[in-house]
């Protein structure tokens, strides 16, 4: 039986000055262990890891990579650029899952999460910083992340006649896409839609609290609508972007699909951590065990969803055995002194294992604790998904976890937890004036 939950439409988050100065600090030790390991990494000897790697990588590339990496010797800030780009990928895929969950609830006209929509409305507000992070990183490092990016590998032949040995016909051939205007262009496109629609969809949501009616309620169904559609095409284009074309000879049909739903676990898991201390916090008192199921049921489905993914686009290359495909394992597994191999199965233990087992029962999904390691993991298992799509193809291996990924995690983290806090103090917890609100207080899953 639903029994009458007693709330305060006016509930406000606090953004605390002991908050403000956590995050203060944890983004003041990320830069000093920044600026620690580039110092480092700088007066380092690369010389011995690079050339121990290198007939690996010969071996392991010859006749499939053609055109490969024409002997450039490997820039120890390639590592920094590779992780700051990492870092605003991961952070990007919460910002603008947050949206994407956000509008789901409208377009679906679903009741039960109407008290926690305003927290998934939180997110979006690093988009502008993300879209400033990949503007820099590509423009100044762009050479070191994406090797498509080099003139010499689209002229065939040379002043002189002779065929140039830097030419690469597979890429030359994607260069219709894969071209730093159109590619700019596009990655530009992608967070100011993204951006703008988050900014129309949290003014209604703001001005519903204020003016009452259902008038801006079936406005936010009709930007959300628009919002779905174009991100169920940018999703997948921005994966193809962003790392796909890291390791621009290879492809896979399923790679936009995969990178969704590694992105949508990570943004569910940050919906649902950041849920559940609120709660501990003294807020959001109206979230009762069945809200907090149905989170559980989503981070328990969409986990599972992820591992399909991952099986299938795995299964299907490894089982055809075509070089050009399975050199993307190859390298994940055995390449690069075997660096990624263990990763590549923690992987696996982390974001389905766990979370299969975790979850499973009906309890675990109603408890804070459980929720809140489950979350936790996730979040972790994720990055390292991250952290395999995208490290490979750049520092090959020449990759580590030291101060240069731990600081660029925490200066990332701080951040997106500061503007995701600021950003939820600025409005009430809950939209007071939804026409859903009463069926999200009395919400019950039996």
């Amino acid at each position: 039986m639903a029994h009458h939950v007693s709330i305060s439409t006016d509930e406000q988050y606090v953004f605390t000055a002991g908050l403000k100065r956590k995050l203060f600090i944890a983004f003041g030790v990320g830069l000093l262990f920044l600026i620690v390991g580039i110092y480092f990494l700088s007066t380092a000897d690369h010389s011995g890891t690079h050339d121990a790697h290198a007939v690996v990588a010969s071996a392991e590339h010859g006749a499939v990579h053609a055109g490969g990496d024409h002997g450039h010797h490997y820039n120890w800030m390639t590592r920094i650029w590779a992780n700051i780009w990492l870092n605003n990928v991961y952070f990007t895929g919460i910002a603008v899952i947050g949206v994407f969950f956000f509008a789901v609830q409208y377009v679906a006209n679903a009741g039960w999460s109407v008290i926690i929509t305003r927290v998934m409305a939180t997110f979006g507000n690093y988009l502008p910083i993300g879209l400033l992070v990949a503007l820099i990183v590509f423009f100044l490092g762009g050479h070191d992340l994406f090797h498509w990016t080099h003139e010499s590998l689209y002229i065939e032949k040379l002043p002189d006649g002779s065929k140039n040995p830097e030419y690469d016909a597979i890429i030359a051939g994607k260069q219709g896409f894969l071209n730093t205007p159109f590619f700019v262009g596009r990655m530009v496109v992608y967070f100011v839609v993204w951006y703008l629609l988050f900014r129309v969809l949290r003014s209604l949501t703001v001005k519903e609290d204020a003016e009452g009616g259902t008038a801006h309620y079936y406005k936010m169904i009709r930007f959300s609508a628009i919002f779905l559609v174009f991100f169920a095409v940018t999703s997948s284009t921005s994966a193809w972007d962003w790392i796909l074309s890291i390791d621009t000879h290879w492809f896979s049909t399923m790679f936009g699909w995969y990178v969704f739903a590694s992105w949508f676990v990570t943004g569910l898991s940050a919906i649902t951590l950041t849920i559940v201390l609120l709660k501990e916090n003294g807020y959001l008192k109206a979230v009762n065990e069945s809200h907090l199921h149905d989170l559980g049921k989503f981070l328990f489905g969409f986990s599972i969803f992820w591992t399909y993914v991952w099986f299938s686009q795995f299964l299907l290359i490894y089982y055809a055995n075509i070089p050009e495909e399975s050199i993307y394992f190859v390298d994940r597994l055995d390449g690069h002194g075997g660096y990624y191999n263990p990763i590549f199965f923690v992987n696996i233990i982390l974001n389905f294992f766990f979370p299969f087992l975790a979850l499973m029962t009906r309890d675990a999904k109603r408890k804070l604790t459980f929720l809140k390691i489950v979350t936790v993991v996730l979040l972790f298992g994720h990055f390292l998904d991250f952290y395999l799509m995208i490290m490979p193809g750049t520092v090959k291996g020449n990759a580590g976890f030291g101060l240069v990924e731990i600081g660029t995690f925490l200066v990332f983290g701080s951040l997106f937890v500061y503007l995701a806090a600021l950003t939820l103090s600025k409005a009430a917890l809950i939209p007071k004036n939804h026409p859903m609100l009463e069926e999200s207080k009395h919400h019950v899953v039996y």
